[in-house]
């Protein structure tokens, strides 16, 4: 039976999914989540197997962090869980270093597959095997390389929603000085004279 976690946004969505998922035999859903502090939370409480998550839910740069060693040694989640990560084509700019660093613990699909295709994609994930979209790949390889740095990329993919300094910093728990650091650099990287002009350039070239 492969315990499963469902972090996306969205009751109707979610919900959904996870009526999809209980009627497979071999899949079982321990929990649900819509924001970042409740995905931690079940997730150190429940330990799947897997992950489904969506970038709307959670960015790639806390996920990498709760994958990752912190310099006590502390490790954020169960080294046993694996994570599918549900993925916009024009965000793939950053799925090459995370695949890098974490190998099969991650896997790939579009936003927009159907739901059948997460069914398969968990069980995949969980048996080890590799899951990564072929559409994302594509569209990865033909990202130019970004100038961004991937906290960079958060402040800017939130800053995209229309959102102040002040909600940002608290999406991303950041402070509002961090996040103004953040987007002046973004502006001088992008050459970018307001945030929707950064936002746009960075859309065009595949950078979020």
């Amino acid at each position: 039976m492969v315990r499963t976690l469902l972090a996306l946004k969205g009751g109707l969505v979610r919900g959904a999914l996870a009526h999809l998922l209980a009627a497979e035999d071999d899949i079982k859903v321990v929990g649900e989540a819509e924001t970042p502090h409740e995905f931690r939370a079940v997730l150190r409480a429940e330990r799947p197997d897997v992950a489904v998550v969506d970038v709307d839910t959670l960015t790639l740069e806390h996920l990498t962090e709760l994958v990752s060693t912190d310099p006590t040694g502390f490790v954020r989640a169960d080294p046993a869980t694996r994570l599918l990560v549900l993925i916009e084509q024009r965000r793939t700019a950053r799925l090459a270093p995370v695949l890098a660093e974490h190998g099969r613990r991650f896997g790939f699909l579009s936003h927009d597959v159907p739901p059948g295709r997460i069914a398969e994609a968990v069980r995949q994930l969980a048996a080890g095997e590799l899951v990564l979209d072929p559409e994302l790949v594509v569209a990865a390889l033909e990202v130019s390389d970004s100038p961004l740095t991937p906290r960079e990329r958060d402040v800017l993919d939130v800053a995209a929603e229309g959102h102040p300094v002040r909600e940002i910093a608290a999406k991303l728990a950041l402070s509002a000085g961090t996040v103004r650091n953040h987007l002046s650099r973004i502006m001088a990287k992008t050459g970018a004279r307001t945030r929707l002009e950064a936002v746009r350039i960075a859309r065009e070239a595949g950078w979020i």
